[in-house]
């Protein structure tokens, strides 16, 4: 797929990213915590964010992408978005105009990415085939 062609063209008008961890304050100190014990693991949290903040790759990486990119923690999805989590999460998954919801990348694919750069070769990969998307 070209890098500047949009997804829009591919049917995906939106990318959710979801955390395999809760958002809020309790759920981002268990995660924290968790992760310093080493019972808590979420590959997206260690792709998108460095040990203090969110790293400026990911940043670049999403405007590049020309489409809308969510990024939500398991208990801040919809409902829709909740169903469509199919392989469990962390998950990256494309939302079409008409509402539906398909798997773009799966835990193992993120597990496998480790860093922005590999993550956006999947991306782009995934979508350079055809997704089908559930209800």
């Amino acid at each position: 797929m070209d890098r500047s062609e949009p997804l829009a063209a591919r049917g995906i008008v939106e990318l959710l990213a979801v955390y395999d961890a809760d958002g809020g304050l309790v759920g981002e100190a268990r995660y924290v915590i968790g992760h310093l014990l080493g019972t808590a693991h979420c590959s997206l949290c260690d792709i998108t964010h460095s040990p203090l903040r969110r790293k400026p790759a990911w940043d670049a990486m999403v405007r590049r992408l020309g489409t809308p990119l969510r990024v939500v923690h398991r208990n801040e999805r919809t409902a829709a978005e909740s169903a469509a989590c199919t392989a469990g999460t962390p998950t990256v998954l494309g939302g079409t105009a008409d509402g539906r919801w398909c798997v773009l990348l799966t835990p193992a694919d993120l597990e496998l990415a480790g860093s922005v750069e590999a993550f956006e070769h999947r991306l782009r990969h995934r979508l350079a085939q055809p997704v089908p998307c559930g209800a």
